[in-house]
């Protein structure tokens, strides 16, 4: 299976420029790794040691985020390397990584020429990032390597046929901080006991959002202290259980509306419009018009990046996207860190952080537009009972922070230069 997987992985590589004429995100990505050579070449620093970080995409990212922030980077560069273009795309100027490229897809020549030209004295894995043919080589050279909020599912190729010559790359690991203690008794089945649950690091990630400074003078003047529901991450499927609370909501004004799409292109947000067939306001356009007309309308359009965490800080309860449909349920996390109720759609089994919630009484999840009415008007007209079940959710972030704690403290017994005080 080995041989296989090699083969595999080779035709992919070959194919990958091929793909991206008819796959937008394939053709960023087969551009993207195509610069990964030169921006290695031009920024890793022979002089001082490495740490090499992998995420797959953006979530990952910001699951690792609390981490990279405790790094020595006087005396350490790290190497960020990102399997999709949301990760890449979004972050490859951030400032807390000093190389920033895609991961070379894992067929030997590539791990070769990556491990040689980064040379790596600790990596780290995020999540479910398993390639083997990069795991052995960091065997091979003895590198520390560790895996931050790691996931073990019974479900996963290590426990199929077609996947247990697999297990063998999971040795590369010194330690595995996991999520949960389900994935403890599943890696305990692989037969390897190096590991602790820690938690989810995104828990510190998400707590930290509160902290900050999360006023915009253009939301305060546009919600002007209504009540406000905040949309985040929405797609198509999302927004068409709503539609018609929406439009209802539209004539009468009653409560403000914070949409922000996972897309945020000129077509999506076309898209969005024609899907509610009633004028919003765009964020975009408040930049260029001043004007205090836009607070008469019910709902904004953020048409941008990066004002999703501090919208949820106006919100009286939030709406996360991508589980009513099969795009995958958006970090709800970041909605909750502000003590207040959260709706989701009904595909999240394989969000373990939503069906705890869910437990707890402080998620909903809907399934029709007739379920998402009842508890958005619920939530909205009852006050005791929406500060209730938002009270529960900042309950349960703050009593599952301390993942971060337990990796940084790991990573001091390994070296105390390791990490800033």
């Amino acid at each position: 299976m080995e041989k296989l997987y090699d083969v595999f992985i080779a035709f992919a590589k070959a194919c990958l420029p091929l793909a991206g004429a008819f796959n937008k995100k394939l053709k960023l990505g087969a551009q993207g790794r195509e610069r990964t050579w030169d921006i290695l070449d031009q920024k890793v620093k022979s002089s001082m040691p490495k740490i090499w970080v992998h995420a797959a995409s953006l979530g990952e990212f910001e699951q690792v985020v609390p981490v990279l922030e405790k790094i020595n980077r006087d005396e350490y560069q790290v190497v960020l390397t990102f399997f999709s273009p949301s990760g890449y795309e979004n972050k490859k100027n951030t400032p807390l990584a000093d190389v920033v490229c895609y991961l070379p897809i894992d067929a030997v020549s590539n791990v070769n020429k990556f491990i040689a030209t980064v040379e790596p004295s600790l990596a780290i894995m995020v999540k479910y990032e398993f390639w083997p043919n990069y795991l052995n080589a960091l065997k091979e050279i003895d590198c520390k390597t560790i895996l931050v909020s790691g996931v073990f599912r019974d479900k996963m190729s290590f426990n199929k046929w077609y996947g247990k010559w697999m297990v063998q790359a999971l040795e590369s690991f010194d330690h595995f901080f996991l999520q949960n203690e389900s994935s403890l008794t599943n890696l305990k089945k692989l037969g390897f006991t190096n590991a602790s649950v820690s938690g989810d690091t995104r828990f510190d990630r998400a707590s930290q959002l509160i902290e900050r400074d999360n006023s915009v003078s253009l939301l305060d003047e546009f919600v002007n202290e209504k009540k406000c529901l905040v949309i985040g991450s929405s797609w198509a499927e999302d927004i068409s259980i709503m539609k018609n609370w929406l439009k209802e909501n539209d004539k009468t004004n009653k409560y403000k509306v914070i949409i922000a799409p996972h897309e945020v292109h000129d077509q999506a947000i076309e898209s969005l419009s024609k899907s509610l067939q009633y004028e919003m306001v765009k964020w975009s356009d408040l930049k260029e018009n001043t004007s205090t007309a836009f607070t008469k309308k019910s709902t904004l359009v953020i048409d941008t990046i990066g004002l999703l965490t501090k919208a949820y800080s106006y919100a009286d309860f939030a709406y996360v996207g991508g589980a009513m449909g099969t795009k995958g349920l958006h970090n709800i996390l970041e909605a909750a860190t502000y003590g207040v109720p959260v709706i989701i759609g009904k595909n999240y089994s394989k969000f373990p952080e939503a069906s705890k919630l869910e437990d707890l009484g402080g998620l909903f999840s809907v399934k029709n537009p007739a379920e998402f009415e009842s508890i958005t008007n619920k939530l909205f007209e009852d006050d005791h009972f929406r500060d209730k079940t938002g009270m529960i959710c900042g309950h349960w972030i703050n009593s599952n922070t301390g993942a971060t704690r337990e990796i940084v403290t790991y990573l001091k017994s390994i070296n105390e230069e390791l990490i800033l005080d």
